[in-house]
Formats: structure tokens, C-alpha cells, sequence
């Protein structure tokens, strides 16, 4: 099996995007009042690093049926290493103060397509 490394070196000379991110799964940690009473300080944290270019992506996960909310987010950093995602991961306040617990993983993007949409009159912007 390749290291991390040289396998992000081979999808770059495949002509593959390798674009490093970093992927924090979060899951609730014990009492749903505490998850709660984060909130407001969690939002407020992941706005600051969007506003920072250090939040790629974040929101809440399905359940396995995609019918059931099950507290489990996903968040994706943009950092210059894995111990730096881990510093902003261990900076949430959902982590921080217990509520939520997380596993990091470096993650390569190599394909795929994001369509941006920006209606000018309408000052409306869609994702897809």
C-alpha cells in the first residue's frame, strides 16, 4: 500500500486534482443539553473560519436510511496539515467542552463537479 504521500503524487501526475482536505466525523458525546448549550458558540466558530478560508464544508449526517436525524456532522477544513485540522477541530466549542467527539481524516479529492449559479438581479446564489 502507498504512503499518503506518494500515492497524492501519483493522482497529481495522473493529472487527477489531488486537492488535500481534511474531514472531522463529529459525533454527540454524551448529554443532548450539552450539544445544545454549544450551539450558538459552534455556529459562531465555523462562521469565523468560512470567513477565514478554513472551512471548506460542514452540516449534519443521515442516518444509513437518509430518513433519521442522528446528531453525527461532517465538517471539512482546509489546513496546511493534519495537525492543524486537528487545532481547529479541537478548537470547536462542541469539542472543546465535551459535547461532540470527532475522528480526522486527510481526505484527496481527485474528481468531481460543483455547478455555482449567481443570479445577479435576484442576488441569489445556488449550489449544486
Amino acid at each position: 500500500m502507498p504512503s499518503w504521500d506518494s500515492y497524492k503524487t501519483e493522482a497529481r501526475a495522473r493529472g487527477a486534482l489531488a486537492l488535500e482536505l481534511y474531514v472531522a466525523h463529529s459525533v454527540p458525546a454524551g448529554d443532548p443539553a450539552a450539544v445544545k448549550a454549544a450551539l450558538p458558540d459552534h455556529l459562531a466558530y465555523q462562521a469565523r473560519l468560512e470567513a477565514e478560508g478554513k472551512l471548506a464544508l460542514a452540516g449534519p449526517l443521515s442516518d444509513e436510511t437518509g430518513t433519521q436525524m442522528e446528531g453525527m456532522g461532517m465538517i471539512v477544513y482546509r489546513a496546511e496539515s493534519l495537525e492543524a485540522a486537528r487545532a481547529l477541530a479541537e478548537a470547536d466549542p462542541m469539542h472543546r467542552a465535551g459535547a461532540r467527539s470527532f475522528t480526522l481524516r486527510r481526505w484527496l479529492i481527485n474528481e468531481g463537479s460543483l455547478t455555482l449559479s449567481v443570479g445577479l438581479s435576484g442576488k441569489t446564489v445556488a449550489l449544486s
